[in-house]
């Protein structure tokens, strides 16, 4: 692909010196931990301002003791700063903080690289440390190329609410949330529009990200990938063929089901295959300040149909842009945790062990899946809980990063593929439990192509040692564990009919094990009272109060969901699907008595000013919940991307016997 003129004028364009962040990740009064990525190695300094408390100061020293950096580029760098405190932070109080970077040009203080960072009317940055949760936002599912409005937006809009009333230099304390939680698909890897896989590939070129060799593919190597060979809209034509040397059993019985191992959704012609389109597409969706090296030109060789749909994906992508100052904004505020979900990697991750046994079991797509899920620790997973990767890991991170390709690439792909600690736990209060449900999974031993369940029988057994003693949790799934019932019973038609793949048959009741042991987990004499339980995945919105027959005083079980940030799912479908599931599923109906989740009082959340019957919000957003002294939800709010609040409230009439 000839690099054209504007081409041309952007690379007269100079790199800015930071490409995205700061993110703040976990915080507590001891430790910070915040998330960058930039152009050219710096040193930082970093001063502390805490509302009515003396300044702290860490310099270049201190902040290069608490700093790992990857590098990916020739101009891409990415740093974790992981920072043990001198002396420890005051808790619900104001902290402004002031980040200068050190270059090899000289300093360059937050305000030259993002003039947008702070509300108006602060003079820095700023974050809270509230262990005590009493508010979270949460949401899941945003893909760049919706129709619909960004629910970050909302989210960035709650918190200049925050500010509103208040003198300058002060934050409404009870208001401003703990943090925020994405429960999964902060990227789409398998559904990407055109013009944002050519702003990818105007940005590797720009950056320099270093080129990736392939083997057993039928394109060399990343560059062409990059380049002439890019195969826009027809990425499934690089996938191998059934009767590839390399493809197995396992491929020919997924086959049955799909087209392709890894594209199993029918929008995935522009799947993500490179380490280096992972890494642009991260910076893409989370700073506004990559765009300005791209321009989303128009490839050649696309018929009229492809370039009227080009048009106006590019028109959407650009309403996406103008937004990204505020996300970016929003990261820099408040603490963000974070886990994967299907679309982080592709679609139906895991889904079973026949998918598995296929994806894994020719190098080419083994590398597609590996490549995604290392943007993923690099990105996201490295700021949960840093502890976690060990320091001969990143430094295998590192090397692959400076040479991807090779024979130590397809090593570390497999590393991860096994590393078993991508779960997490945060110190709050309630604590906040992040749970893994794409790589613990519970596989089916007599049917390869049955769904398999979320987490198998050690991950739950762990789950539950680890809740033993508290009084309350927040229990992060990033699907829903008490599902739209209807939904998941024509998930199990699906499946029956050996179909899973076209219906994501993924809940936690689909598989039996899984399902009992989820169930006896919440009725353990030790288990937690009060169990608020966030998820996403589904793309729509609903609250729903559960107790358990059989245990005099609780527990006390909510499935809080919010999906998705920017996506949405077909409004006339859920509309009927909504509808029908409160009728064929009503208090006193005896369809009730054939599922799995007996014995359970399941009280629906009725959306307020909702239509007559409406219990599901379809409506791009950010979930809002509040929470009392003792763990339990106060409310629960979906912030809609228009500017609509809508708030759940308890239905007892809706309750039922399952």
């Amino acid at each position: 692909m000839l690099i054209n003129n504007v081409e041309v004028a952007m690379a007269e364009t100079s790199i800015p010196l930071v490409l995205a962040g700061p993110v703040i990740r976990r915080v507590t009064p001891e430790r910070i931990t915040l998330w960058l990525a930039t152009t050219e190695r710096v040193d930082m300094s970093l001063c502390l301002l805490p509302c009515g408390h003396n300044p702290l100061h860490l310099n270049r020293e201190q902040m290069g003791q608490a700093s790992q950096v990857i590098t990916a580029g020739e101009h891409l760098y990415f740093y974790l700063i992981d920072l043990k405190l001198p002396s420890t932070l005051p808790e619900r109080v104001w902290v402004e903080y002031d980040l200068k970077l050190i270059s090899a040009t000289g300093s360059h203080p937050w305000q030259d690289w993002a003039k947008s960072l702070v509300y108006p009317g602060q003079r820095y940055p700023g974050f809270m440390i509230k262990p005590k949760v009493t508010g979270l936002l949460h949401g899941s599912c945003r893909k760049p190329h919706h129709p619909s409005g960004d629910g970050l937006l909302a989210a960035d809009n709650q918190l200049a609410q925050c500010f509103v009333t208040q003198q300058a230099g002060q934050v409404d304390v009870v208001a401003w949330p703990s943090l925020l939680m994405l429960s999964g698909d902060q990227i789409y890897a398998d559904d990407v529009a055109t013009p944002m896989l050519v702003a990818c590939h105007q940005l590797i070129r720009r950056l320099g990200i270093f080129n990736e060799p392939f083997t057993h593919a039928a394109v060399g190597d990343a560059r062409l990938l990059h380049g002439d060979q890019a195969h826009y809209l027809k990425r499934e034509q690089l996938l191998p063929d059934l009767d590839d040397t390399h493809a197995d059993d396992a491929i020919a019985a997924l086959f049955k089901a799909v087209k392709k191992p890894i594209f199993t959704s029918d929008t995935a012609h522009n799947h993500l295959i490179s380490l280096a389109e992972v890494l642009a597409m991260y910076l893409l969706v989370w700073s506004p300040t990559p765009w300005r090296l791209v321009d989303m030109a128009m490839p050649q060789g696309l018929d009229d149909a492809q370039q009227q749909a080009y048009t106006v994906e590019r028109d959407t992508l650009r309403g996406f842009v103008a937004g990204l100052a505020k996300v970016q904004r929003l990261l820099a505020h408040l603490p963000c945790a974070m886990m994967f979900d299907d679309h982080d990697v592709t679609d139906d991750w895991n889904l079973t062990a026949a998918w598995e046994q296929a994806a894994y079991g020719h190098p080419f797509s083994k590398r597609i899946v590996g490549n995604a899920l290392l943007g993923y620790l690099i990105c996201q997973g490295w700021g949960n809980a840093p502890e976690q990767f060990s320091e001969p890991l990143m430094q295998q991170v590192q090397q692959v990063c400076r040479r991807p390709g090779t024979s130590q690439h397809d090593k570390l792909i497999q590393s991860l593929l096994d590393f078993d600690r991508w779960h997490y736990q945060w110190p709050t209060q309630p604590a906040l439990v992040v749970l893994d449900t794409r790589t613990h999974r519970w596989r089916s031993e007599r049917n390869l192509n049955a769904p398999s369940g979320l987490m198998d029988w050690e991950a739950l057994t762990d789950l539950q040692q680890s809740l033993l003693g508290k009084e309350a949790v927040i229990l992060v799934s990033p699907a829903p564990m008490f599902g739209v019932k209807l939904i998941e019973v024509i998930q199990k038609v699906f499946t029956w009919l050996g179909k899973p793949l076209m219906v994501d048959a993924e809940n936690w009741m689909a598989h039996p094990g899984a399902a009992n042991v989820l169930l006896n987990l919440f009725r353990h004499s030790k288990t937690p009272q009060h169990f608020v339980i966030i998820s996403g995945d589904v793309h729509y919105s609903f609250a729903y109060q559960v107790q358990l027959r059989g245990r005099q005083g609780g527990p006390d079980i909510w499935q809080i969901t919010s999906s998705g940030i920017k996506n949405e799912f077909p409004a006339k479908l859920l509309d009927v699907l909504d509808r029908l599931n409160r009728w064929l599923y009503a208090p006193y109906s005896p369809l009730n008595w054939f599922t799995r989740r007996r014995r359970m009082k399941v009280v629906p959340h009725r959306p307020k000013h909702g239509a007559k019957g409406e219990r599901l919000v379809n409506a791009a957003g950010i979930g809002y919940v509040a929470l009392h002294p003792d763990g339990s939800p106060a409310k629960v709010k979906q912030l809609c991307s228009d500017g609509k609040d809508i708030a759940f409230e308890l239905d007892e009439t809706e309750a039922r016997w399952e």
